[in-house]
């Protein structure tokens, strides 16, 4: 049959096998208005053409890491106001002393380059391989997603045809997902006051950065001197910086723990296929809106629920920390007090970060037990001091537990018993081990008897071997 006899059902078959088949380039765009009859704008077939070629062109596991860079940037350098040079030399004044001051409320070293001035766009550019590195396993699964509702619902002549689609459909789907990861980083760097302020260590090892920008948004009506609320907070942000460059191995658990529950997730092809069957292409709103809100996550599993609480507790313990750290060290400032709580009101409704976690791994996260952590650690600095406060962020083992939070006196007579010399008292665990390890040692020794009785050696009733040497 000519092409100029196909009716449009079919013309958009052959446009079907060019796309799925990668061939988007070879598309003309008179082949587009003939479809017309179908109802199909070309200029918006068009449109999405280019946006196919740009996913094929991306990487290979069809997620465009480049696109979300390049939308994160858009937002973030909309509204970037820059540096002046007035904001960096206060910032790096208070940086300069909020050292000096940390010297004396903690024994943990201080970073090898000095806390720095960043602008939004910057702070993009620094934070997002960790963003990357946190929503990959919700991209590849939303794309996975797609890739398995197509051939679950194209027609059964279609099937050798959609076979070859599963390339394109993660392409596509990582290609939203990308966009959506650029709009969240982006409003994200419009929010943020400092690295640390997102309490996941988001920013490179020992790098300690204030966006000016949200700085003065944020202080604009607090009603507290410039230079205290910059002090407080640089404070803060270098005990945020030098506790994970210190304790190497706490960043890798944090950001392994939010990739444990993000693991866990799988679309919820019920929510995806009833957004499918309403979905229109010239109003994209919609599949913007499910993608930003999370609505195409399902509820959390019982797995999901006990990493959430087990994430919760961590983030608890380390803020817990930088809290009576930063308390310590700001004690000289007439509104610590007054920015303190400002801060803690800040976390209590969810913080920059809780909308950008939950939207891309579905991780709703609040500060619920930061205070009851604050108040572990002070108890531990009274009784152990600065020093042996510190010193459980040596190792892993060491760091306090959920349980420490829940009753921090069991967790001080340890620590005193230990600084006495004292063996610390016997848990249950404990009790357990040292059975285990009794029971092992009496099979040895009933094994090492048999062996003997078995070779007929001295040892009991046995006469002793009248071969000669």
């Amino acid at each position: 049959m000519a092409d100029d006899d196909r009716n449009p059902e079919e013309e958009f078959q052959e446009l079907l096998r060019r796309l799925l088949s990668g061939d988007t380039g070879a598309i003309d765009p008179e082949q587009l208005s003939r479809l017309s009859g179908m109802q199909i704008d070309p200029a918006m077939m068009q449109q999405m053409m280019q946006q196919l070629q740009g996913a094929f062109a991306g990487s290979d596991d069809g997620i465009s890491w480049d696109l979300a860079k390049r939308q994160a940037l858009h937002i973030a350098n909309q509204s970037d106001l820059g540096v002046t040079t007035g904001e960096r030399r206060d910032l790096d004044q208070a940086f300069s002393l909020a050292a000096l001051w940390l010297g004396e409320a903690t024994t943990i070293a201080d970073l090898p380059t000095p806390g720095r001035t960043i602008t939004r766009g910057a702070w993009v550019e620094a934070t997002l391989p960790v963003w990357q590195e946190l929503a990959e396993p919700v991209a590849t699964s939303i794309a996975d997603a797609l890739t398995a509702a197509l051939s679950e619902q194209a027609p059964d002549d279609m099937q050798s045809m959609i076979a070859d689609a599963g390339r394109l459909m993660r392409a596509v789907g990582g290609s939203l997902f990308a966009t959506q990861l650029g709009q969240v980083v982006g409003r994200l760097a419009t929010e943020v006051v400092s690295g640390g302020d997102v309490g996941i260590p988001v920013m490179p090892a020992g790098d300690a950065a204030i966006l000016p920008q949200n700085f003065a948004d944020f202080g604009r009506d607090l009603e507290i001197p410039d230079d205290q609320l910059a002090l407080y907070l640089a404070t803060r942000e270098l005990a945020h910086a030098r506790l994970f460059r210190h304790a190497k191995w706490l960043r890798l658990h944090v950001i392994a723990q939010v990739r444990d529950f993000a693991h866990g997730i799988h679309v919820d092809t019920g929510a995806l296929e009833d957004l499918a069957s309403r979905f229109d292409p010239s109003e994209p709103d919609e599949l913007r809106r499910a993608l930003e809100t999370g609505a195409l996550l399902p509820e959390r599993s019982e797995a999901q629920t006990a990493a959430l609480v087990r994430l919760e507790n961590l983030l608890a313990t380390i803020e817990g920390w930088v809290d009576v750290v930063t308390d310590d060290a700001t004690s000289r400032l007439p509104s610590a007090g007054r920015i303190a709580e400002a801060v803690r009101r800040r976390r209590a409704v969810g913080g920059p970060a809780e909308e950008a976690l939950k939207s891309l791994v579905g991780l709703e996260l609040r500060p619920r037990r930061m205070r009851e952590a604050a108040a572990m650690w002070r108890a531990v600095t009274d009784a152990a001091g600065v020093a042996g406060r510190d010193a459980l962020w040596d190792y892993p083992d060491l760091m306090p537990t959920a349980e420490d939070i829940d009753d921090p006196a069991a967790l001080v007579a340890r620590l005193q018993a230990t600084a006495r010399g004292e063996l610390p008292a016997q848990d249950a665990m404990d009790d357990a081990l040292a059975q285990l390890l009794a029971e092992e040692n009496d099979r040895t020794d009933d094994a090492a008897t048999s062996s003997g009785d078995d070779d007929g050696g001295p040892s009991g009733d046995h006469p002793e071997d009248p071969r000669p040497v």
